[in-house]
């Protein structure tokens, strides 16, 4: 899946952010498993959400059901005021940014950044300069020649953040971004990634079970457990 699409809002403090209400999202089986059970959650335009809880709690399910990978069983996901449960991904406007990254192996660092301004058919000099600015962001300036198999783990998940970034989308959804690296790397990257996301004065929810993390990276954290907020 693409990890956003081009959208003419722009980022920042315009309009309302986002708004979920009653969000329930259902899981078959015997019995069925209500992994999202009601969830109301409000992001204003600008603002880092922290989505904090252990392992199974539904966060990602959560942040699936945001972005329009998962289809909610009741409830509504907004965007300044507009319904868009029942939009596409594709024209949602949001960004993601997994765990791994999922990078494509076969892209340069560069083909990778760009990848999400190519399908949307972005002019070459337009597109060469976006990426050139996000890689200086992220610290991988002089980067964008190499192969992802020669970088390492931090530093893919900058590319990842990068071609998040590149079409400009208007939220951006991070789940357990930083997990799969070691605790020092981490912690590092934890407040690199803060300052990141404040420079594009990008609207975010970042899902995560590490406390130190959410406090380096959000602006405000709300706790879930067992389907609902705290």
């Amino acid at each position: 899946m693409n990890d956003s699409t081009l959208s003419d809002a722009p980022t920042g403090t315009a309009g309302t952010g986002l708004e979920v209400s009653g969000l329930r999202v259902t899981y078959p089986g015997k019995p069925p498993v209500e992994a999202v059970a009601g969830v109301d959650l409000g992001v204003a335009p600008g603002q880092i959400v922290g989505l904090l809880g252990p392992s199974g709690c539904g966060k990602s399910t959560l942040l699936s059901a945001i972005v329009g990978v998962v289809e909610p069983d009741a409830g509504t996901v907004a965007w300044d005021g507009v319904d868009v449960t029942r939009t596409p991904i594709h024209q949602r406007g949001f960004g993601l940014v997994f765990q791994d990254g999922q990078l494509f192996p076969h892209r340069t660092v560069a083909g990778n950044v760009g990848f999400g301004l190519d399908m949307a058919g972005v002019a070459r000099e337009e597109r060469d300069e976006r990426i050139s600015e996000l890689l200086d962001v992220v610290g991988l300036a002089g980067y964008g020649a190499r192969e992802i198999t020669e970088l390492s783990g931090g530093q893919r998940q900058r590319v990842a953040v990068a071609r998040s970034l590149a079409p400009r989308p208007r939220l951006l959804l991070l789940d357990e971004p930083l997990s799969a690296l070691d605790s020092e790397l981490r912690g590092r990257l934890a407040a690199d990634l803060g300052e990141i996301l404040r420079r594009f004065s990008m609207t975010a929810v970042m899902v995560t079970h590490d406390p130190r993390e959410a406090e380096l990276v959000c602006d405000r954290v709300v706790r879930m457990r067992d389907g609902v907020l705290l």
